[in-house]
């Protein structure tokens, strides 16, 4: 499904995104869901364009979703449904086709933050800027560089994910965060005052401590490698998000921790790791073998700057959440 071949989907294969915590309402899925599929403004797909062509974003690849390609789509009611990104419906845009990176997870924890202290584009009218500040000012975004968008979180035993909504992250003050963090990566029924906690406030979510500790760890690697990246980088990424997944499943999420721990055993000693073994057990299980992924996601308004340097106010707001991470990981030693 390259750009210069785009697909031609009937509109019956497509299906809504089944967890979707931030961005605009509609985005769909094609097929086992592996595939995204969703309206692009010019400057979001040049960006996926040039992610793939310029080698000063080589570096950035492998933490954003995989872009496939585009694609048109055929049929009457292809457009209903479908969201419209700024005003103008999706029919009417090219659609492109993205990873899903919550794919592959049986029970995907899934947390959108907001990256930034400034949310308006170049481009913005007076009026949206004004709109715009204000909220930077009235949420956590201004202070810190971030907001907690909307997450979701799975109990081992539960078929559906308890949401908390955006109005929890814009809730937030500064000094919150760490309580929001907190929720998002809970020990299992520690959650207290949660929406939607029964009247005792607990609720069956959390992994256990030895799982949740390694998987805190591996995040906070991953952002770490991202915030190092982008202070090379010279991109404005207005509006972009951070989008953090993880396995809420234990039997799952205990054999990836497991996996990891021996993938980083062979690497350390230079053995080969056991492929025929590993395969087996992918394709027995039908998941993905990591227990946690890091994006960054929704570049609608992202664009490369040269001879202005990084984007402070999105640093800012990685350093935030390295910071938040950090916290959360002492709490539980």
């Amino acid at each position: 499904m390259a750009d210069n071949d785009a697909a031609h989907p009937n509109s019956s294969e497509l299906h809504s995104l089944a967890y979707q915590v931030g961005g605009h309402a509609g985005i769909q899925v094609i097929g086992d869901g592996a595939l995204i599929v969703k309206a692009a403004l010019p400057v979001e797909l040049q960006f996926y364009q040039s992610i793939q062509a310029d080698s000063a974003l080589a570096s950035l690849r492998q933490w954003v979703p995989t872009y496939i390609g585009t694609l048109r789509l055929e049929g009457q009611n292809t457009a209903e449904g479908l969201a419209s990104v700024d005003g103008v419906p999706d029919h009417e845009k090219e659609m492109i086709v993205i990873e899903n990176v919550a794919h592959g997870f049986r029970k995907p924890n899934i947390l959108d933050i907001k990256l930034g202290t400034v949310l308006y584009d170049e481009d913005a009218t007076p009026e949206k800027r004004e709109r715009m500040e204000k909220q930077a000012r009235e949420t956590t975004s201004a202070e810190t560089g971030i907001r907690l968008t909307g997450f979701q979180l799975f109990g081992n035993e539960s078929s559906e994910p308890l949401v908390v909504p955006k109005d929890y992250g814009k809730s937030l003050r500064a000094t919150e965060l760490h309580a929001g963090i907190a929720r998002f990566f809970p020990v299992h029924d520690s959650m207290i005052g949660l929406p939607g906690a029964d009247p005792g406030g607990r609720m069956d979510v959390g992994l256990p401590e030895t799982l949740l500790v390694p998987i805190l760890r591996i995040i906070r690697k991953s952002v770490q490698e991202i915030r190092d990246i982008l202070s090379r980088i010279e991109l404005r990424m207005v509006g972009c998000s951070l989008l953090i997944v993880y396995e809420g499943d234990w039997s799952r999420a205990e054999r990836s921790v497991e996996w990891l721990g021996k993938e980083e055993e062979c690497v350390s000693s230079g053995e080969d790791e056991d492929e025929d073994e590993d395969e087996e057990d992918s394709e027995e299980d039908g998941g993905t073998d990591w227990p946690c992924a890091v994006r960054l996601i929704d570049f609608a308004h992202t664009r490369v700057v040269g001879g202005e340097g990084p984007d402070r106010g999105v640093l800012r707001g990685v350093d935030t959440v390295l910071g938040l991470l950090d916290g959360r990981i002492r709490s539980l030693m």
